[in-house]
């Protein structure tokens, strides 16, 4: 088990300062930062918590994973890493296109 959580399903007024009192009640809180839209700075509803320790990060979703807060249920399990993402608009990098040379298939 990792000791990075996300947690899902916030309050769009909870802050990373409140994100970290609420899980600094199961352990010593590394980091805790919710995303917010990168135009707007509008929360995006949910964040990621950094625990000292596996088992604290344990502790925190034990307690906190479906309880409320804020008039929300709150998901909270352990993240899964970020996957690369291919900042081109085609959603896919390299040559397209069907098989034989790079001539439509003729010899020269």
């Amino acid at each position: 088990m990792g000791n990075k959580l996300y947690v899902g399903s916030l309050s769009y007024q909870v802050t990373d300062q409140t994100l970290q009192e609420l899980f600094a009640q199961y352990g010593a809180v590394s980091s805790a930062k919710v995303i917010t839209d990168r135009y707007t700075g509008q929360s995006r509803g949910f964040g990621f918590v950094e625990m000292a320790t596996s088992e604290e990060a344990q502790k925190a979703i034990s307690a906190l994973n479906g309880t409320q807060h804020e008039g929300r249920t709150l998901v909270v399990n352990e993240a899964k890493p970020q996957e690369r993402r291919d900042r081109s608009w085609g959603g896919g990098g390299g040559r397209g296109g069907g098989g034989g040379s790079e001539h439509g298939g003729r010899r020269h």
